[in-house]
C-alpha cells in the first residue's frame, strides 16, 4: 500500500494549478443518465472516485470516452469525458459497486426519473458519520415515487413518471438537493425545493441541467423551482474549480510560509474560509484567474470557527484548518456542526505533537512551538490532507499511511507540492 513521505520545514513558493471539483464532477457525471444524448464534461479531475463512478455508469450501459491529451495539457490540468446513456440496459446498482463511494447512490434519481424504476444498494456506513439517505428518499417520495427497502436495497418505482411536488428539507443536504434537482428535471409539472443547499457544486449541476434543456430557477438560493420537461438533450460543460483543494493548498501555504499562486480558481467559491485565513495571518489577493496566498515572517494567529453549510466555513476544510491551528500562538476552538465523528484526525495530529482537547462537537487546539514528524494513519479524505499540512511544517520525517484516501479527492498532490519546494514523495508499497 502506498505511503506519502514528507520531510518538513520548507516554505512553499511557486504556482499550483487547481483541478476541477470532484464534488461537482460526480453529480454531473450521474446527470448523463437523464438523456440519451452525449454529455461532454471538461476539467474533470483524475481521481479514484471518478474512475469508480465510470465503472458504475458502465455497468448500466453508459458509454464513455476519455479524450486524448491536448497541447499544453498536463497530468493535473483535468480531462475531458464524454458520456452517452443512449442504451441503458440495467437500472440495478449492486452493493459491491455502490459501497465504494457514497455519492453513487444518487444514480437512483435519474434512473427512476427517466426509466420509471431503480434498484440501488444502500451505501452503508461512513468513517465520518452515518450520512443517512432518508432525505434523498423523502425527496423522491414527494415526487410520487414509491419506495421499498428490500434486502439492503432501495427500490424506487414511478411507472407513470414522476410528478412535480413540494420538497421541504428539514436540514440542508447537498446530496438531497442533487437528487431533487435531477428527479424534478424530468417530472411532470413544477417542483419547489425549499431549504435547498446553496453550495457552488449544486449551482454547477443546475447550470449544466439548464444547458441540457431543464427549466430551473433559484439555484444558489435556499428555494429552487424546477419546471419539469419531457426530455433533456446533451451538452458540453466545464466542471467548476475545486474550492476544497483551493482551501487546502491555501492553508498549506499559511502553515509553512512562502508565496504561492493558486491558478484556475475563484475566491467567491470559498470567501468565508479565505477571510478566516487572513484573520490567522495569511495574506490573500486575487490575481488574474487565481488567488495568491503568502505568509512571510508573521506568526499564525488563533481563530475560532464553526462549520456551516455554504456560504459558511466548509466542513471539508475543518481538518486542514485544525492542522494550521496547531501552530497558532494561542488557543482556538473549532466546532463541527455538519458531521459527527469528524475529529478522528485529532489522535493522529497528537502523534506529531499537537495539543487538542475534545468537548462534544468542539475541539480546543492549543498552539505549540513546533511539530515533530512521525508515522501517522489517514482515516478519511480530508483527514489525509490535514496530515499532509501538518507534515509540511513538522521537524523531521512524517510518513502518512493509507494514502488511497488522498487519491480519492486530490489530483497529483505530491507533484503539485514538490514543484513548490516541498520535500514530499510517494513511496510505493
Amino acid at each position: 500500500m502506498d505511503r506519502i513521505r514528507i520531510r518538513g520545514g520548507q516554505p512553499l513558493n511557486g504556482t499550483i494549478p487547481i483541478s476541477g471539483a470532484k464534488n461537482a464532477a460526480l453529480p454531473l457525471m450521474i446527470a448523463s443518465l437523464l438523456t440519451e444524448e452525449t454529455l461532454e464534461l471538461s476539467n474533470v479531475p483524475r481521481l479514484a472516485d471518478i474512475a469508480s463512478l465510470l465503472r458504475i455508469l458502465s455497468n448500466f450501459g453508459v458509454d464513455h470516452m476519455i479524450a486524448g491529451r491536448r497541447p499544453g495539457e498536463t497530468q493535473e490540468t483535468g480531462q475531458t469525458i464524454r458520456l452517452t446513456a443512449g442504451s441503458v440496459v440495467d437500472t440495478f446498482a449492486p452493493y459491491e459497486l455502490v459501497s465504494t463511494m457514497r455519492a453513487s447512490f444518487w444514480v437512483i434519481a435519474p434512473l427512476v426519473a427517466r426509466f420509471g424504476e431503480a434498484r440501488v444498494s444502500m451505501p452503508g456506513g461512513c468513517a465520518i458519520g452515518t450520512r443517512p439517505v432518508d432525505l434523498l428518499i423523502m425527496a423522491l417520495e414527494k415526487l410520487g415515487a414509491t419506495i421499498e427497502i428490500d434486502g439492503g436495497y432501495v427500490v424506487a418505482r414511478a411507472p407513470d413518471g414522476l410528478k412535480g411536488g413540494e420538497i421541504d428539507f428539514p436540514k440542508v443536504t447537498v446530496g438531497g438537493t442533487h437528487v431533487a434537482l435531477m428527479a424534478a428535471a424530468l417530472a411532470d409539472g413544477t417542483t419547489v425545493i425549499r431549504n435547498a443547499a446553496r453550495e457552488p457544486e449544486v449551482t454547477d449541476l443546475a447550470e449544466c441541467l439548464v444547458k441540457m434543456g431543464a427549466r430551473i430557477e433559484g439555484a444558489g438560493t435556499s428555494e429552487i423551482t424546477v419546471h419539469g420537461v419531457p426530455k433533456l438533450n446533451g451538452t458540453s460543460h466545464d466542471v467548476l474549480p475545486d474550492r476544497i483543494e483551493t482551501g487546502t493548498y491555501a492553508m498549506a501555504v499559511a502553515m509553512t510560509g512562502g508565496n504561492v499562486l493558486l491558478e484556475n480558481t475563484k475566491p467567491e467559491l470559498l470567501q468565508f474560509a479565505l477571510d478566516v485565513l487572513e484573520q490567522a495571518g495569511a495574506k490573500i489577493t486575487r490575481e488574474g484567474n487565481g488567488i495568491r496566498v503568502y505568509r512571510n515572517g508573521n506568526g499564525i494567529q488563533p481563530v475560532d470557527v464553526t462549520t456551516d453549510p455554504f456560504p459558511g466555513f466548509p466542513t471539508d476544510l475543518q481538518a486542514q484548518f485544525m492542522a494550521l491551528m496547531t501552530r497558532a500562538g494561542g488557543t482556538s476552538r473549532i466546532r463541527e456542526t455538519i458531521f459527527e465523528n469528524r475529529f478522528m484526525h485529532v489522535q493522529e495530529l497528537a502523534r506529531l505533537g499537537a495539543r487538542i482537547r475534545l468537548d462534544g462537537d468542539g475541539a480546543f487546539v492549543d498552539g505549540v512551538d513546533g511539530l515533530k514528524g512521525a508515522p501517522v494513519m489517514a482515516t478519511d479524505l480530508r483527514a489525509s490532507a490535514c496530515l499532509v499540512i501538518a507534515g509540511l511544517a513538522a521537524e523531521g520525517e512524517t510518513t502518512i499511511n493509507r494514502v488511497y484516501h488522498l487519491d480519492r479527492g486530490f489530483e497529483a498532490l505530491e507533484t503539485k507540492l514538490s514543484r513548490c519546494g516541498a520535500d514530499i514523495e510517494r513511496v510505493k508499497g
